[in-house]
């Protein structure tokens, strides 16, 4: 039945594309599908990462997506100016605009809320799918034009079982997907005056944009506080991976993480004697539910191999892989972050650092003033990004 269904879902999606002319490349992007349907392609609607969160606009649950998604949109200004809400099934997620937290019907609360930025409200696919019982992926692609491949990835938010895999569907509906894209360079032309650039709202470049970004990765514990006391003094973000036990006590902590805008991410150890990986993942993000309404995919295994992270895969997350391994190292004073600048600074591309429980707050103020690195460029991992 489910292959049936999959056939089904392939045929209709290779009926609707029509062959679309070659089109002229521009900046990345991120399309995003909802059931077997490719949405319109819009800098003002592109889903964007935040806090190692991905966010979706929470007026595309309208019209044909509420029907295959069972998820509706209600505007802010029809019943609370300061409220979003998405409903189905009898259910309701209530999106505060000013307390910057959700709730839903059955009286959980979290910090995890929405974002407001050109004009619409942005809402965490997580918390969305999690709620209503989707699924959602991101995969990274490339659009094929005329001249070039360019890189993009597509938001693909669906019912469980929907009878295709990510790359079967982007497969099927490539000639939909390059419609899109070629109906997105034809706006982008009339909008952006000649010889400048637009950059796309998915996709959020650094202020300063010369130098490389350093992704900070920690393990969380007793000093967490006081390193989220430095990073937000300084307007940097980091990941911080979390022991069971830490998400089990330290929700305070957790809200303050996801508010914040720094990613949260898993501590596994590959040889607890208790527990497989896969378990204590499991575990791991229900205690992050119940902490934030939150999940993650991020996650750290200490002790592993390529086996225990393939492991981790195949349940659709995605393990840390470090450019600069800096647990062996003290992060203490400014010397030390000196040097551990001057070794991130010396890698061709953007660096992963491994500083587990290294590091201090005063070592992490010390890395964050030292001169070369705007604060800016300290940013928290993505899920695609790990």
């Amino acid at each position: 039945m489910k292959k049936r269904a999959g056939a089904l879902a392939l045929c209709l999606l290779l009926a609707l594309s029509l062959a679309a002319p070659p089109v002229q490349a521009a900046g990345s992007v991120y399309f995003t599908a909802a059931g077997n349907e490719i949405l319109p392609l819009e800098d003002r609607t592109m889903p964007f990462w935040s806090g190692g969160y991905l966010y979706v606009a929470s007026s595309i649950f309208t019209g044909p997506v509420n029907k295959s998604l069972g998820v509706a949109f209600l505007p802010s200004n029809v019943s609370n100016p300061t409220m979003c809400i998405l409903y189905g099934g009898g259910r309701s997620l209530m999106f505060d605009l000013n307390r910057n937290l959700v709730q839903d019907t059955d009286g959980n609360t979290s910090f995890l809320g929405a974002i407001r930025q050109n004009g619409e409200i942005f809402v965490p696919a997580s918390v969305v799918a999690d709620f209503f019982k989707l699924e959602y992926s991101v995969t990274p692609m490339s659009v094929t034009t005329s001249t070039e491949d360019n890189y993009s990835a597509l938001v693909w938010l669906r019912r469980p079982n929907f009878g295709l895999s990510e790359n079967d569907f982007i497969n099927a509906a490539s000639t939909q997907i390059a419609m899109r894209y070629e109906q997105y360079l034809q706006d982008q032309s009339q909008e952006s005056p000649a010889g400048t650039e637009n950059p796309p709202a998915g996709i959020q470049p650094p202020a300063n944009t010369e130098g490389k970004n350093i992704y900070l990765c920690f393990e969380a514990g007793n000093g967490t506080a006081a390193l989220l006391d430095a990073l937000d003094a300084h307007g940097a973000q980091a990941t911080f991976f979390c022991s069971l036990e830490f998400l089990e006590h330290q929700g305070d902590l957790l809200r303050r993480m996801a508010a914040t805008g720094h990613a949260i991410g898993l501590l596994a150890d590959a040889r607890d004697p208790e527990r497989t990986v896969a378990e204590q993942l499991e575990d791991g993000n229900r205690r992050l539910v119940k902490a934030t309404m939150g999940k993650t995919r991020l996650v750290s295994i200490q002790n592993g191999n390529e086996q225990s992270l393939q492991e981790a895969r195949e349940l659709g997350f995605s393990g840390l892989a470090a450019d600069l391994d800096w647990s062996g190292s003290a992060l203490q004073n400014a010397a030390q972050g000196e040097a551990l600048l001057r070794q991130a600074s010396a890698k061709q591309q953007n660096v992963r650092v491994w500083l587990a429980s290294s590091a201090s707050a005063a070592g992490l103020r010390s890395l964050l003033s030292a001169a070369g690195l705007p604060a800016a460029h300290y940013l928290s991992l993505t899920e695609t990004l790990s």
